[in-house]
């Protein structure tokens, strides 16, 4: 009888898409527990990214925008296309950030509260304007276009036998009423707004036609129009304009002159977060605000005029402002679908309506942003992407979604991110070990990606370049324009544990890897025996020529392993295939 050689079975498996990143302790054959420097850029295929460039290598970045081209502020100077312009901007120290916010073709600079034209970069300057007299004062009556006259009769008796037009001030009540006689009616008529015009040299200079000012007049004010005059200290509306005069709403019996200082300003308020929107500027403030009040609070500018914050004429161009009933600070901002966002950590703010009469502002109770992440948010193919406290979420609009599923139980925070093409890409530390990660998510393919361990400042997308602003003050363009900055690509991707949850005693009894190499680079392959810590080579290969070949390399028999691939250089893996044997029952 002839003897029977019994075969082991022999399995094989091939796996030509790969998935990406996945940081948990149980994931897919195709997907990766760890990784460094890999990209979606080919997937399915496994690809390290592409070389990152250098723009700037010695600029203080403390705020990052795109316009026409890439603008900075570097130290006290705004840079736009590498052209410096110094707008004296605070630097108090080293660390200084600023938001940059574009409306038209300005860019708002905060929290300095200066503005620059791109257009036209000699036009620059400061939101907020203030003006104290230094000579004396004239207030006088005048019509809504500065005009100045005066009442043909102040009593408080009616006049008798008035000409045609006479104006009486009627001081039979308080305040004083201005009324004008009218022949074809023969009634006297009330003029129920009233002005008055205060000049001293240079007191309008500053100002515009419909700024929203405020106006603060000297103490101990004596005469018989001084309450007239009192009555002015407040916020005002600047009806007409001269460098050396000012009309706003009062009433006055007669001119008055006076010698002290009269001080005329415009202020921004103190805000967390600012944005653009419908041409309006929005901002929030939880704290203290400029009177030193405790405030939680929604502010718009006035359409399409962001100097003015306290314009309140009854119109559908007025600026804005609302209280909030949410608790604790605002951690972020931003316009998305066509709606001003206001997040805490633990809601959402949105503000519906065209104009202030139908502004609504709707709470809802959601996942909002993590505090110190306001930077996160950035908007992929209309869809808003943001760093909660525990997840990335994504908002369409209803209710904010979690996409962070595969970066496991680590604990993240002060994330910095953006946006470019189909891509999320966000820069943050981890909470424990303080180290930094740059993880990017293609939105497209729905895979995450982790690159390595930059700490981004700053990060913006400008026409087809990718900037990044780091501490030391370079400026990187992560999809390589510009200088070299990196000679090759480091690369790794470690598989999660092989054969753990079998049923059956298999064995990886052989790998088989199909890859491309470009001449020069490296790539060795590693593995883990039964959780030991401890990495053996496997295998090692230096790319000669553009082909693809396959690599084969033997495990040692054991219960389970980890795979580790590290290569150097520019490298394309197809697939990789295992082959698993049966084995005894016995340890």
């Amino acid at each position: 009888m002839r003897p029977i050689l019994n075969v082991t079975p022999e399995a094989r498996q091939t796996i030509d898409v790969f998935a990406g990143y996945n940081h948990n302790l149980r994931i897919s054959e195709n997907e990766f527990y760890d990784m460094r420097n890999l990209s979606s850029d080919a997937a399915p295929v496994l690809s390290p990214r592409k070389k990152r460039g250098l723009y700037r290598k010695d600029a203080n970045t403390q705020g990052m925008i795109a316009k026409d081209g890439l603008c900075y502020v570097d130290g006290s100077a705004f840079v736009m296309n590498g052209y410096r312009i110094d707008m004296g901007l605070s630097t108090e120290s080293q660390d200084c950030p600023k938001q940059l916010i574009s409306m038209g073709a300005y860019v708002i600079i905060l929290p300095d509260k200066k503005y620059i034209n791109t257009a036209d970069t000699s036009d620059f300057g400061s939101i907020e304007a203030e003006f104290s007299t230094t000579a004396s004062v004239v207030f006088s009556p005048c019509r809504q276009d500065g005009t100045t006259f005066s009442p043909d009769y102040i009593q408080s008796s009616q006049p008798k036998e008035p000409a045609n037009m006479a104006l009486w001030m009627d001081t039979s009540t308080t305040p004083h009423s201005l009324k004008q006689w009218s022949e074809s009616t023969g009634m006297w008529a009330s003029i129920t707004v009233t002005y008055i015009k205060i000049q001293s040299a240079g007191i309008g200079r500053m100002f515009s036609q419909y700024d929203g000012v405020h106006l603060k007049l000297p103490e101990g004010l004596t005469g018989a129009t001084a309450e007239q005059i009192k009555a002015l200290e407040g916020a005002a509306i600047v009806y007409a304009q001269e460098d050396d005069a000012i009309t706003v709403v009062g009433i006055l019996d007669a001119d008055t002159t006076i010698d002290g200082v009269v001080t005329v300003s415009r202020k921004m308020p103190l805000m967390d977060f600012v944005i653009e929107n419908d041409n309006r500027l929005w901002g929030c403030r939880y704290g203290l605000n400029n009177e030193g009040e405790v405030v939680n609070e929604l502010y718009a500018c006035k359409l399409g005029d962001f100097k003015n914050w306290n314009c309140f004429m009854g119109i559908s161009t007025d600026s804005y402002a609302v209280s909030l009933g949410s608790d604790g600070q605002f951690t972020g901002a931003i316009a998305h679908a066509g709606y001003p966002l206001f997040f805490k950590e633990n809601c959402m703010h949105k503000v519906y309506g065209q104009m202030p009469s139908n502004f609504q502002v709707q709470t809802t109770a959601c996942r909002g942003v993590q505090k110190g992440c306001s930077r996160s948010l950035a908007i992929v193919n209309e869809i808003l992407y943001y760093k909660s406290r525990h997840a990335i979420c994504a908002y369409d609009g209803s209710l904010p979604t979690e996409m962070s599923g595969a970066l496991g139980d680590i604990q993240y925070e002060n994330a910095v991110a953006s946006s470019h093409g189909n891509k999320y890409y966000v820069s943050m530390q981890e909470t424990m070990s303080a180290d930094w990660c740059l993880m990017v998510y293609d939105t497209a393919k729905g895979l995450w990606h982790r690159e390595d361990g930059m700490e981004a400042v700053q990060m913006c997308s400008c026409r087809d370049e990718l900037y990044c602003s780091l501490p030391d003050g370079r400026i990187l363009t992560l999809l390589g324009s510009g200088e070299e900055y990196e000679q090759e690509v480091a690369w790794m991707a470690e598989t999660g544990i092989i054969n753990a949850a079998s049923p059956q005693r298999q064995y990886l009894k052989r790998i088989s890897i199909r890859m491309v190499l470009e001449p020069g680079s490296q790539v060795t392959i590693l593995a883990q025996y039964d959780s030991c810590g401890a990495w053996e080579s496997l295998g090692f290969m230096t790319g000669a020529d553009l082909r693809s070949f396959t690599l084969p390399v033997r495990p040692r028999r054991c219960d389970h392993l980890r795979l580790r691939l590290e290569g150097i250089g520019k490298a394309m893996i197809f697939s990789i295939t295992k082959s698993m044997s049966e084995g005894s029952d016995k340890p």
